[in-house]
């Protein structure tokens, strides 16, 4: 009964629009406007690599459910796509693609994006990531954008007065870095405040410029990621949770979004005007794997890889999804990993439903256009 109880609890978050915004006059928005790294990034990625770099994500099989690569990491649509589209806007453009409307949004997120500068994270820990991009430059180009687009501080503030900003999700690119250049989970859980302080600084600038909606995710279990269930895999079972996740991992995952939600908790008392709100992807996406195979994924595949090499969560970080000796799965939608880093446009999905719809999002700030018709 405790497991039908729960299913139904899972299905009503799903598929049942029943809360509304706090904050605005009718909770419309006019515009979104995302940062954040590869979880969010609609193509900024792949316009800014040059030729020959990050190849296989402007390429197929990315894109393939999608029906060509568009510089997602997915086969499809992305969780902002879907929130986007649920908000009755067309998908966001990336920042970098020129000479497109940004009418409705802009999306600032760039893959491998980090929390912290690179420049204050890696110069005396380890070497640097594969991009030098950071929450500290998107915010630097959200700026620039706003101030080349209205013409005074006061047009600015009203615009994002009728908007919602998304801050993240960013920081998981900071702690991934340190953990592929084998730094211990104790070493890398030093970095939390830091990393978690950064992003609150950028959520003030975001308000100090009038944003009066604003989302601010946590971090997923990434215990239960292919990437880190192979690269860290361990021999004793005891180091599995009840879901096959790696307990330190995801322990660790929780330790960040503790100390994300008490700095969001305290960003609401000291804006008490403003409408914020944490996302939370951490138990939303555990959700997600309990239920999968009510969602219609295949339950002996929620640990692994759509698109992949082999290995039992068919995952290799020497042969990433898209480059020769990988192949996809016959069914993305039965997945809940497209490429052990990344999820599938199917989970996508789901998490967007359980989260901006359902429960995760704490407190809920946001309405959608079927909710002021009242339908469900």
């Amino acid at each position: 009964m405790a497991s039908y109880a729960a299913f139904l609890l899972l299905v009503a978050a799903l598929f049942v629009c029943c809360c509304h915004a706090q904050g605005g006059d009718d909770g419309a928005v006019a515009a979104i406007y995302s940062l954040g790294d590869s979880i969010t990034d609609t193509g900024n990625l792949a316009k800014e690599a040059p030729p020959g770099a990050f190849e296989t994500i402007k390429h197929l099989p990315y894109g393939v459910t999608f029906g060509r690569p568009t510089g997602r990491c997915s086969d499809g649509l992305l969780m902002i796509d879907f929130l986007a589209q649920d908000m009755g806007h067309p998908f966001l453009n990336p920042y970098l693609a020129k000479n497109m409307s940004f009418d409705h949004g802009v999306n600032f997120a760039v893959a491998g994006a980090t929390a912290m500068d690179p420049a204050d994270l890696f110069n005396r820990t380890f070497s640097m990531p594969f991009t030098s991009n950071s929450l500290k430059l998107q915010l630097r180009w959200f700026k620039d954008f706003m101030k080349s687009t209205f013409a005074t501080d006061a047009e600015i503030r009203k615009r994002l007065q009728s908007s919602l900003v998304l801050v993240g999700e960013i920081g998981g690119n900071d702690y991934n870095f340190a953990f592929y250049a084998n730094k211990s989970v104790s070493e890398v859980e030093k970095m939390i405040p830091a990393v978690v302080q950064t992003i609150i600084n950028a959520t003030k600038e975001v308000l100090d410029m009038g944003a009066s909606r604003v989302i601010v995710p946590g971090n997923f279990p990434i215990g239960c990621l292919p990437s880190y269930l192979t690269a860290m895999a361990a021999p004793e079972p005891s180091a599995y949770d009840s879901t096959a996740c790696l307990k330190d991992l995801n322990l660790f995952a929780a330790k960040h979004n503790a100390q994300l939600q008490r700095a969001v908790a305290g960003l609401q008392a000291s804006y008490p005007d403003a409408a914020i709100a944490y996302a939370d992807y951490f138990n939303s996406f555990l959700s997600l794997l309990k239920g999968a195979p009510a969602l219609g994924f295949d339950e002996n595949s929620t640990h692994k890889a759509c698109c992949g090499a082999g290995g039992r969560y068919n995952y290799d970080l020497r042969l990433m999804c898209g480059v020769e000796g990988t192949a996809v799965c016959a069914d993305p939608s039965a997945y809940v990993s497209w490429d052990g880093i990344h999820m599938t446009q199917a989970a996508y999905k789901a998490m967007s439903r359980l989260i901006y719809h359902g429960r995760y999002l704490q407190p809920q700030i946001l309405s959608f256009p079927e909710e002021k018709n009242g339908q469900t």
